[in-house]
């Protein structure tokens, strides 16, 4: 018989400490800005959080994925007991997941919308526009998009990777020229559905995880989908076996993103990460976890889907015949003809691009050497007093933890800690 949770209602309006000091403002309803929010509140601090419940998963991603990340990598950051995925699936009677369990999108984002019940309480779904320091004093000015202006003691921008996707420049011409033009080329976050592109002619340009699904949906819609790969061959992971020998467990030990004594050793101390020399730190961040497909893929794509491999697309133009992609491989340079390009080429870090922070509030913060990334503090403060980063941006302060939702302990408890402690003794401006 399944064991139900008790009911945590999380109100809202509940009396917060600080007195007649503003909140502090997330931005962003992803796993780190709900995992923020719900270790504020459980602080007794008062806290606005702004965004799309998990919007990235229920928007960003195509209907029929999956998890990379395994159910112990998943949870999200609850401030007591009981709030992981299994505490999810164990409330709802259904059955607990294990390492040999891909887990789908749904799955998640019903886990995402429960924690926030439980956790969290109201998010509100206006979305930041401006963001810049308070005319005086050290809060700052956060105005909305429906028109609302309020003061924040401070702001955590947990936004993940919205507005950061990346299309290589070779294909940028493909994109629409004027209103009510065609798309020849988008990006999957564009996509929650792939099933239009059936009997279509689709190129996939990558060789991670985001590629090779989509190619497979594609397929499986009735697509004519092929595969274009810079490198040499298309890495797959391994499947986790659910008991190891202990001499392979002590060889290579695991971690919540795989095995192996360099993943576990950055896993378990994002801190440590942190303390590296930049150049160590950007190289962790470029090479540690290269493209790569879930094992659970591999039969779906694997001689199934035409991949090319150490294939570079180097220019590309478009007529009413299709989209022409001239590409140099083993074989010399050749051009392919597609109806579309779908472009898996991931995301660029680049704070720029957060244009609801005011110029002059992303100039004043520091970057990381070689990098767009904000330069961030053991509680991922920025250089700019009461501003936070979370998530993917900190990545390549924190390490590759930060890229994933298992990152969210590590970060959210950091964070409430300093961020409630400033809110506390913060006075409300005259």
């Amino acid at each position: 018989m399944t064991q139900s949770l008790p009911e945590r209602r999380c109100d809202h309006e509940q009396e917060f400490t600080g007195g007649g000091a503003p909140p502090v403002v997330v931005i962003g309803a992803g796993p780190y800005g709900l995992s923020v929010a719900a270790h504020l509140r459980a602080a007794g601090v008062k806290v606005r959080i702004f965004g799309d419940v998990l919007g990235s998963w229920r928007h960003a991603m195509a209907t029929g994925m999956f998890l990379k990340s395994t159910p112990d990598a998943t949870d999200l950051s609850a401030p007591e007991p009981g709030g992981r995925l299994a505490d999810f699936r164990r409330a709802h009677g259904e059955p607990e997941l294990t390492e040999l369990t891909p887990i789908p999108c749904d799955v998640f984002v019903r886990y995402g919308l429960w924690f926030q019940k439980r956790y969290v309480g109201e998010v509100e779904p206006g979305r930041a526009t401006a963001v810049e320091r308070a005319p005086s004093g050290p809060h700052f000015t956060v105005r909305l998009d429906d028109g609302q202006q309020l003061t924040a003691a401070a702001v955590v921008v947990a936004t993940g990777l919205n507005g950061l996707a990346h299309i290589p420049v070779e294909l940028r011409n493909l994109a629409p020229q004027g209103p009510g033009a065609d798309a020849r080329v988008s990006h999957t976050s564009h996509h929650t559905d792939l099933s239009p592109y059936a009997s279509r002619r689709v190129a996939v340009i990558g060789g991670g995880q985001s590629a090779l699904e989509s190619a497979a949906l594609l397929h499986e819609a009735g697509a004519d989908v092929q595969v274009l790969v810079r490198e040499s061959h298309v890495l797959w992971g391994q499947k986790p076996a659910l008991s190891r020998p202990w001499t392979e467990r002590l060889s290579k030990p695991a971690s919540p993103l795989g095995t192996g004594w360099i993943l576990a050793a950055v896993c378990a101390t994002p801190g440590g990460v942190r303390r590296l020399p930049a150049a160590a730190r950007m190289l962790l961040f470029r090479k540690a976890l290269g493209p790569s497909g879930g094992w659970w893929l591999r039969d779906r794509v694997e001689d199934v889907v035409p991949i090319r491999t150490s294939c570079r697309v180097t220019a590309a133009e478009a007529d009413d015949s299709g989209v022409h992609l001239s590409v140099s491989g083993h074989q010399g340079p050749e051009t392919l003809t597609t109806d579309h390009v779908l472009a898996a080429t991931g995301y660029r870090l680049d704070l720029d691009a957060l244009t609801f922070l005011s110029p002059s509030l992303r100039n004043s913060v520091v970057r990381v050497p070689g990098s767009q990334a904000p330069h961030l503090s053991a509680a991922f403060e920025s250089s700019t007093p009461g501003l936070y980063f979370t998530g993917s941006l900190a990545a390549p302060m924190f390490g590759p933890m930060m890229r994933f939702v298992a990152g969210t302990e590590y970060a959210a408890t950091r964070i409430a800690r300093h961020a409630s402690r400033s809110a506390t003794h913060s006075a409300a401006p005259a």
